[in-house]
């Protein structure tokens, strides 16, 4: 593909980041107190690394974070079956450790470079992949530049492109279509997003479906899952998973509310990020409701109302342990979190007005019947209530959903089909 050609905000914005090199590290120093950086392997967001390249055809994917690490997980195993290594790229400290226990040991991770030519030189003269697969929405200036400077194929795989990213990207279109431009293939979740791309510019674009729905269920510590039972016998258990600020408040009241008519409830929650655990257990004690961390090695004993369940990888662990699931990030305005998972574990789905980042799969298991909407405590309360009592009514709704999440599969074999010249011509070159 031909290089497009770069406009002046393109080219302002890659002078700002040369100049801005020097002084990354001063940046770094608040996001490691904040915990949204790993000390200890800080010299990746510079593109260095101590790993080696593995021998033979190497595949990148890159995703943002936990989300889309997850969707890629099954096309990782695939692309692992026909000879290819894989690289694996993520950007949050969360994505890392789940990366620790989830990827296979042939599968190497790193973070990946901050947005710098300088750094992503470094990085692509190391890793050398045969492929880029760029997962949702990473549409990084410097990355697509190099990338396409050196010939490397580059996919966005799993692309979507909300309403909202869509406005801000058709401020300065001629750009972004010249970013888009360096891109050989794009392969939407919708026709919505397939839609808009191509309105950004985009010169190739098909619908392949969301990767998403082709993830299996997440795995357990069956260990892990045995003790928490144990503690947990006997009670009703409300899971509420991938809660933002200003959520816990509402779901804190609503348990209140339900342990009034179910004395033996006990509510999981678990925080979007993890290290917010000690606020939501604040949140918590202040209203009258014992709470205790996981994260400190804690299991919910008689006397537990709100256990906090505030570590990595574990979602499996506490949707197979409840029956009914608040989805977080709903109840305010974050998009809302992806209910397929909890869905393929016979959980009830219960979830708020602010479903943005899922709207045409919340909109479909709604009309279904696979999923609930609520909006405050009150009606949180009374919803769960009912389908944590109506056996038949909670199983409906289960069934529902996963009637849902079943019509809509396929995503992994079509795209598959789509970058499968990109890997044949990889083979080629190779021989």
């Amino acid at each position: 593909m031909a290089e497009p050609r770069s406009t002046l905000l393109i080219r302002l914005y890659r002078l700002a980041t040369w100049l801005a090199t020097p002084f990354v590290r001063l940046m770094l120093i608040g996001r490691i107190k904040r915990g949204k950086e790993d000390p200890a392997r800080l010299k990746e967001r510079f593109g260095r690394t101590g790993a080696s390249r593995p021998k033979g055809p190497l595949v990148w994917l890159h995703g943002a974070s936990v989300g889309e690490m997850l969707a890629v997980l099954p096309l990782i195993d695939r692309l692992r079956a026909r000879g290819f290594k894989v690289l694996l790229t993520s950007g949050t400290v969360t994505s890392a450790r789940l990366a620790a226990t989830r990827l296979p040991p042939d599968i190497v991770h790193q973070f990946v470079p901050l947005d710098s030519p300088l750094f992503l030189r470094r990085f692509l003269k190391h890793w050398r992949p045969d492929l880029a697969l760029l997962v949702e929405s990473e549409l990084w200036p410097n990355l697509l530049i190099e990338v396409n400077a050196r010939r490397i194929p580059l996919v966005l795989v799993n692309a979507r492109m909300s309403p909202r990213s869509f406005a801000s990207w058709q401020r300065v279109g001629s750009s972004v279509a010249a970013l888009l431009g360096r891109v050989d293939l794009c392969l939407a979740q919708a026709p919505d997003d397939a839609e808009r791309l191509k309105a950004l510019g985009a010169p190739r674009v098909a619908v392949t479906g969301n990767l998403k729905f082709d993830s299996p269920p997440p795995p357990v510590d069956l260990v892990a899952f045995d003790h928490l039972r144990a503690a947990s016998a006997g009670r009703t258990v409300f899971v509420a998973a991938s809660t933002h600020p200003g959520e816990d408040e509402i779901i804190v009241e609503a348990h209140q509310r339900l342990a009034k008519e179910i004395p033996d409830l006990l509510t999981i929650i678990a925080p979007r990020h993890p290290e917010r655990g000690l606020e939501v257990a604040r949140i918590a004690n202040e209203a009258g409701c014992p709470a205790v961390l996981r994260s400190d090695g804690y299991l919910p004993d008689k006397g537990t109302q709100i256990y906090i369940a505030n570590t990595i990888g574990e979602l499996g662990l506490f949707y197979r342990l409840g029956t009914v699931a608040l989805l977080g990030g709903s109840l305010v305005r974050k998009g809302g979190q992806n209910p397929i998972e909890p869905i393929k574990l016979d959980m009830a789905i219960l979830h708020g007005p602010h479903t943005t980042n899922f709207s045409d799969l919340y909109a479909d298991l709604d009309a279904d019947r696979g999923a609930a909407p609520v909006t405050d405590a009150r009606s949180l309360a009374a919803t769960a209530f009912m389908l944590l009592k109506d056996h038949a009514a909670r199983r409906r709704m289960v069934e529902a959903g996963q009637i849902t999440v079943d019509r809509l599969g396929g995503a992994l074999e079509r795209t598959l089909v789509a970058i499968g010249p990109y890997l044949v011509q990889i083979r080629l070159e190779r021989r």
